[in-house]
Protein backbone atom coordinates (compact mmCIF):
# COMPACT_ATOMS: atom_id res chain seq x y z
CA UNK A 1 0.00 0.00 0.00
CA UNK A 2 1.80 3.01 -1.34
CA UNK A 3 1.45 6.86 0.54
CA UNK A 4 -1.72 7.62 -2.02
CA UNK A 5 -3.84 4.50 -0.71
CA UNK A 6 -2.68 4.51 2.85
CA UNK A 7 -4.14 8.05 2.77
CA UNK A 8 -7.22 7.28 0.57
CA UNK A 9 -8.18 4.65 2.88
CA UNK A 10 -8.31 6.36 6.31
CA UNK A 11 -10.28 9.31 4.41
CA UNK A 12 -12.87 6.78 4.00
CA UNK A 13 -12.58 5.55 7.96
CA UNK A 14 -12.91 8.92 8.97
CA UNK A 15 -15.91 9.69 6.82
CA UNK A 16 -17.57 6.69 8.41
CA UNK A 17 -17.04 7.56 11.57
CA UNK A 18 -17.98 11.33 10.79
CA UNK A 19 -21.67 9.81 9.91
CA UNK A 20 -24.80 10.88 12.41
CA UNK A 21 -24.21 10.27 15.74
CA UNK A 22 -20.51 10.10 15.27
CA UNK A 23 -17.80 12.89 16.73
CA UNK A 24 -14.59 14.11 15.62
CA UNK A 25 -12.23 15.94 17.81
CA UNK A 26 -9.06 17.25 18.26
CA UNK A 27 -6.22 18.17 15.83
CA UNK A 28 -5.15 14.20 15.46
CA UNK A 29 -6.89 11.10 13.71
CA UNK A 30 -5.95 7.91 15.31
CA UNK A 31 -5.08 5.06 13.38
CA UNK A 32 -4.58 1.83 15.25
CA UNK A 33 -3.00 -1.46 14.70
CA UNK A 34 -3.00 -4.72 16.27
CA UNK A 35 0.17 -6.56 15.42
CA UNK A 36 2.50 -9.60 16.24
CA UNK A 37 5.45 -7.37 17.10
CA UNK A 38 6.81 -10.29 19.18
CA UNK A 39 6.12 -14.25 19.21
CA UNK A 40 6.15 -16.68 17.06
CA UNK A 41 5.16 -14.56 14.09
CA UNK A 42 7.66 -11.36 14.84
CA UNK A 43 9.33 -11.79 11.73
CA UNK A 44 5.58 -11.02 10.01
CA UNK A 45 4.52 -8.30 12.67
CA UNK A 46 7.92 -6.33 13.06
CA UNK A 47 8.10 -5.00 9.45
CA UNK A 48 4.30 -4.70 9.19
CA UNK A 49 5.26 -2.39 12.08
CA UNK A 50 7.73 -0.23 11.11
CA UNK A 51 6.10 0.15 7.76
CA UNK A 52 2.83 1.61 9.58
CA UNK A 53 5.38 4.17 11.14
CA UNK A 54 6.63 4.83 8.22
CA UNK A 55 3.58 5.73 6.50
CA UNK A 56 2.20 7.46 9.16
CA UNK A 57 5.25 9.66 8.87
CA UNK A 58 4.96 9.87 5.00
CA UNK A 59 1.24 11.31 5.53
CA UNK A 60 2.34 14.24 7.81
CA UNK A 61 4.82 15.14 6.61
CA UNK A 62 2.93 15.53 3.42
CA UNK A 63 0.50 17.85 5.48
CA UNK A 64 -1.52 15.17 7.20
CA UNK A 65 -5.10 14.02 6.65
CA UNK A 66 -8.05 15.81 5.80
CA UNK A 67 -5.99 19.09 7.74
CA UNK A 68 -4.99 16.47 10.69
CA UNK A 69 -2.43 14.27 12.05
CA UNK A 70 -2.18 11.10 11.80
CA UNK A 71 -1.59 9.07 15.40
CA UNK A 72 -0.61 5.35 15.17
CA UNK A 73 -1.77 3.46 17.97
CA UNK A 74 -0.13 -0.03 17.74
CA UNK A 75 -0.55 -3.10 20.11
CA UNK A 76 1.61 -5.78 20.26
CA UNK A 77 -0.89 -9.33 20.41
CA UNK A 78 2.86 -10.87 20.73
CA UNK A 79 1.05 -13.97 18.20
CA UNK A 80 -1.72 -14.54 21.11
CA UNK A 81 -5.37 -14.54 20.03
CA UNK A 82 -6.50 -13.95 23.46
CA UNK A 83 -4.35 -10.41 23.17
CA UNK A 84 -5.65 -9.98 19.90
CA UNK A 85 -9.17 -9.89 21.28
CA UNK A 86 -8.30 -7.56 24.02
CA UNK A 87 -6.10 -5.24 21.90
CA UNK A 88 -8.91 -4.52 19.39
CA UNK A 89 -11.36 -3.83 22.01
CA UNK A 90 -8.81 -1.20 23.85
CA UNK A 91 -8.28 0.33 20.00
CA UNK A 92 -12.18 0.93 19.79
CA UNK A 93 -13.24 1.49 23.19
CA UNK A 94 -10.56 3.48 24.76
CA UNK A 95 -8.71 4.81 21.91
CA UNK A 96 -11.36 5.46 19.66
CA UNK A 97 -9.36 5.21 16.37
CA UNK A 98 -11.10 5.64 13.26
CA UNK A 99 -9.43 2.28 11.47
CA UNK A 100 -7.70 -0.87 12.46
CA UNK A 101 -4.84 -1.97 10.89
CA UNK A 102 -3.94 -6.01 10.83
CA UNK A 103 -3.76 -8.76 12.79
CA UNK A 104 -0.58 -10.43 11.74
CA UNK A 105 -1.76 -14.04 11.47
CA UNK A 106 -5.08 -14.81 9.90
CA UNK A 107 -6.27 -16.95 12.79
CA UNK A 108 -6.12 -13.25 14.98
CA UNK A 109 -7.69 -11.91 12.61
CA UNK A 110 -10.83 -14.21 12.40
CA UNK A 111 -11.02 -14.22 15.90
CA UNK A 112 -11.98 -10.09 15.70
CA UNK A 113 -12.85 -9.02 12.59
CA UNK A 114 -16.72 -9.97 14.01
CA UNK A 115 -16.52 -7.50 16.89
CA UNK A 116 -14.53 -4.52 14.93
CA UNK A 117 -17.36 -4.91 12.02
CA UNK A 118 -20.09 -4.78 14.35
CA UNK A 119 -18.54 -1.29 15.87
CA UNK A 120 -18.68 0.06 12.64
CA UNK A 121 -14.73 0.43 12.37
CA UNK A 122 -12.94 -0.53 9.28
CA UNK A 123 -10.38 -2.65 9.37
CA UNK A 124 -7.46 -3.68 7.20
CA UNK A 125 -6.12 -7.15 7.98
CA UNK A 126 -2.50 -8.29 7.06
CA UNK A 127 -3.74 -11.64 7.10
CA UNK A 128 -4.00 -14.12 3.86
CA UNK A 129 -6.82 -16.25 4.82
CA UNK A 130 -9.84 -16.40 2.30
CA UNK A 131 -12.31 -16.53 4.90
CA UNK A 132 -11.23 -12.70 5.95
CA UNK A 133 -13.16 -11.47 3.11
CA UNK A 134 -15.32 -14.35 2.32
CA UNK A 135 -18.37 -13.55 2.38
CA UNK A 136 -18.06 -9.74 1.94
CA UNK A 137 -18.29 -7.61 5.20
CA UNK A 138 -18.22 -3.80 3.83
CA UNK A 139 -16.14 -3.32 6.83
CA UNK A 140 -13.54 -5.61 6.83
CA UNK A 141 -10.67 -5.85 3.91
CA UNK A 142 -7.03 -7.66 3.33
CA UNK A 143 -3.93 -6.79 1.59
CA UNK A 144 -1.84 -10.26 0.67
CA UNK A 145 -2.63 -12.69 -1.94
CA UNK A 146 -5.49 -14.96 -1.34
CA UNK A 147 -4.42 -18.77 -0.32
CA UNK A 148 -6.67 -19.44 -3.47
CA UNK A 149 -4.25 -16.96 -5.57
CA UNK A 150 -1.27 -18.41 -4.25
CA UNK A 151 -2.54 -22.40 -4.62
CA UNK A 152 -3.20 -21.89 -7.86
CA UNK A 153 0.38 -20.89 -8.62
CA UNK A 154 1.65 -23.88 -7.18
CA UNK A 155 -0.60 -26.32 -9.06
CA UNK A 156 0.43 -24.34 -12.12
CA UNK A 157 3.94 -24.53 -11.49
CA UNK A 158 3.53 -28.32 -10.98
CA UNK A 159 1.71 -29.46 -13.81
CA UNK A 160 4.32 -27.92 -16.00
CA UNK A 161 6.40 -29.79 -14.27
CA UNK A 162 4.47 -33.22 -14.91
CA UNK A 163 3.49 -33.83 -11.80
CA UNK A 164 0.71 -35.70 -10.78
CA UNK A 165 0.56 -37.15 -7.11
CA UNK A 166 0.20 -34.34 -4.90
CA UNK A 167 0.39 -34.74 -0.92
CA UNK A 168 -0.27 -31.76 1.90
CA UNK A 169 1.47 -30.91 5.25
CA UNK A 170 -0.72 -28.05 6.61
CA UNK A 171 -0.83 -26.13 9.97
CA UNK A 172 -3.77 -26.96 12.21
CA UNK A 173 -4.01 -23.04 12.95
CA UNK A 174 -6.24 -20.11 11.51
CA UNK A 175 -3.96 -19.81 8.29
CA UNK A 176 -3.37 -23.61 7.88
CA UNK A 177 -6.64 -24.00 7.96
CA UNK A 178 -7.89 -21.90 5.37
CA UNK A 179 -5.27 -23.28 2.89
CA UNK A 180 -6.02 -26.75 3.87
CA UNK A 181 -9.55 -26.25 2.48
CA UNK A 182 -8.33 -24.45 -0.72
CA UNK A 183 -5.51 -27.05 -1.45
CA UNK A 184 -8.25 -30.03 -0.75
CA UNK A 185 -10.62 -28.10 -3.41
CA UNK A 186 -8.10 -27.06 -6.07
CA UNK A 187 -5.68 -29.95 -6.06
CA UNK A 188 -8.56 -32.25 -7.62
CA UNK A 189 -10.40 -29.62 -9.66
CA UNK A 190 -7.05 -29.73 -11.19
CA UNK A 191 -6.45 -32.83 -12.35
CA UNK A 192 -4.14 -34.07 -9.60
CA UNK A 193 -4.75 -36.84 -7.33
CA UNK A 194 -4.61 -35.53 -3.46
CA UNK A 195 -2.54 -38.77 -2.39
CA UNK A 196 -1.80 -37.46 1.28
CA UNK A 197 -3.32 -35.37 3.54
CA UNK A 198 -1.48 -34.21 6.85
CA UNK A 199 -2.20 -32.25 9.75
CA UNK A 200 0.59 -30.34 12.00
CA UNK A 201 0.32 -28.26 15.52
CA UNK A 202 1.55 -24.50 15.51
CA UNK A 203 3.68 -25.79 18.25
CA UNK A 204 4.95 -29.27 16.84
CA UNK A 205 8.59 -29.47 16.99
CA UNK A 206 9.12 -32.39 14.81
CA UNK A 207 7.23 -33.78 11.88
CA UNK A 208 9.00 -36.69 10.91
CA UNK A 209 5.78 -38.94 11.35
CA UNK A 210 3.94 -37.26 8.93
CA UNK A 211 6.44 -36.81 6.46
CA UNK A 212 6.94 -40.47 6.62
CA UNK A 213 3.60 -41.15 6.32
CA UNK A 214 3.72 -38.96 3.31
CA UNK A 215 6.94 -40.62 2.30
CA UNK A 216 5.16 -44.21 1.89
CA UNK A 217 2.78 -42.93 -0.29
CA UNK A 218 5.40 -42.15 -3.21
CA UNK A 219 3.55 -38.18 -4.47
CA UNK A 220 5.85 -36.51 -6.90
CA UNK A 221 5.54 -33.32 -4.83
CA UNK A 222 4.85 -31.94 -1.26
CA UNK A 223 3.14 -28.73 -0.57
CA UNK A 224 3.42 -27.29 2.64
CA UNK A 225 1.08 -24.80 4.16
CA UNK A 226 2.19 -22.46 7.39
CA UNK A 227 3.86 -19.82 8.89
CA UNK A 228 7.17 -20.31 10.44
CA UNK A 229 8.68 -21.87 12.44
CA UNK A 230 6.52 -24.95 11.49
CA UNK A 231 7.33 -25.13 8.19
CA UNK A 232 11.47 -24.77 8.92
CA UNK A 233 11.12 -28.01 10.57
CA UNK A 234 9.37 -29.52 8.18
CA UNK A 235 12.23 -28.78 5.60
CA UNK A 236 15.01 -30.28 8.16
CA UNK A 237 13.00 -32.99 8.82
CA UNK A 238 12.84 -33.87 4.70
CA UNK A 239 16.33 -33.59 4.63
CA UNK A 240 16.92 -35.96 8.14
CA UNK A 241 14.62 -38.48 6.46
CA UNK A 242 16.43 -38.55 2.45
CA UNK A 243 13.41 -37.16 1.22
CA UNK A 244 14.20 -35.67 -2.25
CA UNK A 245 10.16 -35.44 -3.07
CA UNK A 246 9.77 -31.66 -4.46
CA UNK A 247 8.37 -29.73 -1.80
CA UNK A 248 6.67 -26.82 -2.23
CA UNK A 249 6.13 -23.80 0.70
CA UNK A 250 2.98 -21.08 1.05
CA UNK A 251 3.28 -17.12 0.29
CA UNK A 252 3.92 -17.44 4.42
CA UNK A 253 7.33 -18.00 4.36
CA UNK A 254 8.34 -15.89 1.77
CA UNK A 255 11.50 -13.53 3.75
CA UNK A 256 14.89 -14.28 4.69
CA UNK A 257 13.78 -15.54 8.18
CA UNK A 258 12.47 -18.92 6.44
CA UNK A 259 15.84 -19.36 4.95
CA UNK A 260 17.78 -18.65 8.17
CA UNK A 261 15.47 -20.67 10.09
CA UNK A 262 15.81 -23.70 7.42
CA UNK A 263 19.46 -23.36 6.94
CA UNK A 264 20.88 -25.52 4.34
CA UNK A 265 17.26 -27.03 4.25
CA UNK A 266 15.87 -24.35 2.33
CA UNK A 267 17.89 -24.97 -0.43
CA UNK A 268 15.99 -26.35 -3.84
CA UNK A 269 12.35 -24.95 -2.25
CA UNK A 270 9.65 -23.41 -4.36
CA UNK A 271 7.26 -21.26 -3.26
CA UNK A 272 4.68 -18.27 -4.99
CA UNK A 273 5.74 -14.86 -3.48
CA UNK A 274 5.44 -11.03 -4.23
CA UNK A 275 8.19 -9.01 -6.58
CA UNK A 276 10.01 -7.45 -3.67
CA UNK A 277 12.42 -9.74 -3.07
CA UNK A 278 13.38 -9.38 -6.70
CA UNK A 279 12.72 -5.75 -6.96
CA UNK A 280 16.02 -5.22 -8.20
CA UNK A 281 15.85 -7.74 -10.85
CA UNK A 282 12.97 -6.70 -12.49
CA UNK A 283 13.23 -4.88 -16.01
CA UNK A 284 12.44 -1.50 -15.64
CA UNK A 285 9.17 -1.81 -17.54
CA UNK A 286 7.82 -3.66 -14.93
CA UNK A 287 4.77 -1.42 -13.17
CA UNK A 288 6.09 -2.68 -9.83
CA UNK A 289 9.64 -1.67 -9.97
CA UNK A 290 9.58 1.85 -9.18
CA UNK A 291 6.88 1.32 -6.10
CA UNK A 292 8.99 -1.67 -4.70
CA UNK A 293 12.01 -0.21 -5.22
CA UNK A 294 11.50 3.18 -3.48
CA UNK A 295 9.49 1.37 -0.65
CA UNK A 296 12.95 -0.44 0.00
CA UNK A 297 15.34 2.76 -0.01
CA UNK A 298 12.64 4.55 2.65
CA UNK A 299 12.33 1.02 5.04
CA UNK A 300 16.63 0.52 4.93
CA UNK A 301 17.16 4.67 5.33
CA UNK A 302 14.65 4.59 8.27
CA UNK A 303 15.32 1.05 9.77
CA UNK A 304 18.36 0.01 8.28
CA UNK A 305 17.41 -3.30 8.30
CA UNK A 306 16.59 -5.75 5.44
CA UNK A 307 13.07 -5.32 3.50
CA UNK A 308 10.80 -7.75 4.16
CA UNK A 309 7.63 -8.30 1.59
CA UNK A 310 5.64 -8.14 4.71
CA UNK A 311 6.11 -5.02 5.46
Amino acid sequence: MNRASFAAFLAFAVFSLALPGRVLADDTIKVGAVLSVTGPASFLGEPEKNTVLMMVDQVNAAGGLLGKKLEAVILDDETDVNKAVLGAQRLIRMDKVVAVLGPTTSGNTLAIMQSVAAAEVPMISFSAAEKIVSPVNPWIFKNPQSDRHAVARILEHAKGRGYRKLAILTVSDGFGQAGREVLKELVPAGGFELVADEVYGPKDTDMTAQLTKIKSVSPDAVICWGTNPGPAVVAKNRVQLGMTTPLYMSHGVASKKFIELAGEAAEGLMLPAGKLIVAAQLPDSDPQKKVLMDYTKMYDEKFHQPVSTFG
